[in-house]
């Protein structure tokens, strides 16, 4: 849904051209049971004038049999459309919503509270820029305020807006906000958290959402609003290290063979030289090809199609990386998973790992601690259960390409798939790769192949059993 404006009556197409060239913010509210997350994006839809009539009769019309409000408005209904949502008045899916201000587009994601649907949290804060984290001002910090402010940090959300919410249910009272910030501050020190802003505020009377309170003379801070449209978020992306993972080849005709996919990170241009892992072959662009025609340049989020100078063989799966980049090629690495199902991780099973478009078999071959979201200590265990996050290191039969989560989101995170219900049942996000496959034209450090000879003594065992056992540390030898 689009904003109100004149200019629509007037010109649409230039309307239509204005609104395409808005910056885009994704973000998603969370924090524990209760704390008004839902009733927040009805409040905020609602004094932003962004919710039609007959959206607005219908919740009304819901406000008396599903309502718990009292006489007031239950906005919390707008996001919250599940049957079993309604009736128990909590939120248990992720909501998207979309809306834009003169200024800005934003895509909310409404995301559960309970920690038993912690894992739907962590599905939607993984492609936000900003996280609204709600506080109940009758309640402080939480556990599960800690737990998803921790999964925030985890996932590399760099701008935090602490909303304590329900504020006139304490009268407004200053010192109750100001315990609250102090605390969540403390907290905070250990995370990775470097633009955090704070805001107190009614969701349900709309003090301080999208209007300016008379009720709060003492915060001299910004609404709700006024920090989402005004957040810096530009300088996010890593505009840097080009990563396009290749989903699909192009070959229409015998004078045409595309590279297609979204670009995920960095720029690229016509003629820069490039390399497709996991081959380490190298070629220039020759051209950038969209739906729109061709273009001298692609960015981070734009699907292209990519034709090369040169005859190489890249496929679903590969990744076309800048020549001159350093880019970890590796089957063995150590990540932070966040397990998503109720049957336990074992070490040692075997489970898919899907990074970007690649998708291989692999397993957990070691635990190294579960992390503790209250305190963030660190205890010993042999098994992650639902809703646990731990350190882990993670043995795979192709090697990937990857980089360090916090250095390049697109490329650092991947998420695990259970082999017989194909079910999604962990999300990870790499911490570091542990050794390197070495690509063509490199020399092979004979010390870290065992997982490589390994995987190629597999492979020649099944196709060619009456050979022996390949000793790549003999072979290399006599290179």
């Amino acid at each position: 849904m689009s904003h109100q404006s004149d200019l629509i009556a007037e010109d649409i197409h230039a309307y239509l051209a204005q609104h395409e060239r808005k910056e885009l913010l994704r973000f998603l509210t969370c924090g524990s049971v209760d704390d008004g997350k839902s009733t927040l994006i009805g409040r905020l839809l609602h004094d932003s004038k962004m919710i039609y009539e007959d959206q607005l009769a219908a919740i009304e019309a819901d406000t008396t049999k599903h309502g718990t409000t009292g006489e007031k408005l239950d906005l919390a209904l707008l996001v919250d459309g599940l049957a079993a949502e309604r009736e128990q008045g909590i939120t248990i899916d992720v909501a998207y919503r979309y809306f834009s201000t003169s200024s800005r587009k934003f895509i909310i994601a409404d995301t559960p509270g309970h920690e038993q649907y912690t894992r739907n949290m962590a599905t939607g804060a993984s492609t936000c820029d900003l996280a609204v984290i709600l506080i109940d001002a009758r309640h402080g910090v939480m556990t599960q305020t800690r737990r998803h402010s921790y999964i925030a940090s985890l996932l590399g959300i760099k701008h935090i807006v602490v909303a304590v919410n329900k504020m006139d249910l304490v009268d407004f009272d200053q010192k109750v906000y100001d315990k609250i910030k102090a605390d969540y501050i403390e907290f905070a020190k250990s995370l990775n958290m470097t633009d955090i802003h704070f805001v107190p505020m009614s969701a349900l009377e709309g003090d301080n959402v999208v209007n300016k309170s008379e009720k709060t003379p003492w915060y001299d801070g910004g609404t709700l609003m006024n920090i989402l449209e005004t957040v810096e978020i530009a300088g996010d992306k890593n505009l840097e290290d080009f990563r396009l993972p290749v989903q699909y080849v192009n070959r229409p005709n015998l004078d045409f063979r595309g590279f297609c996919g979204t670009v995920a990170s960095g720029i690229v241009n016509v003629g820069d030289e490039v390399k497709a892992l996991p081959s380490g072959k190298t070629s220039k662009v020759k051209s950038i090809v969209t739906y729109d025609g061709d273009l001298q340049e692609a960015f981070a989020d734009q699907a292209v199609t990519l034709t090369l100078e040169d005859e190489i063989d890249i496929s679903r799966g590969d990744m076309i990386v800048k020549a001159d980049d350093e880019v970890a090629l590796t089957n063995h690495l150590k990540a932070h998973l966040v397990w998503m199902s109720e049957s336990a991780m074992q070490p040692g099973r075997q489970y898919q790992f899907k990074f970007a478009s690649k998708m291989t078999a692999g397993e957990v071959s070691a635990i190294d601690h579960r992390i503790d979201v209250n305190t963030q200590e660190h205890h010993s265990a042999d098994k992650l259960e639902l809703n646990d996050i731990g350190l882990l290191d993670i043995s795979l039969e192709q090697p990937v390409a990857v980089d360090p989560y916090q250095q390049n989101r697109a490329s650092g995170a991947f998420i695990v798939i259970d082999r017989l219900t194909n079910i999604t049942v962990g999300a990870g996000m790499v911490e570091a790769a542990l050794d390197s496959v070495e690509v063509a034209g490199g020399d092979v450090d004979v010390n870290k192949i065992s997982d490589f000879e390994l995987e190629l003594n597999a492979l020649v065992r099944k196709h060619f059993p009456h050979w022996g056992a390949v000793d790549l540390k003999e072979l290399l030898s006599k290179k």
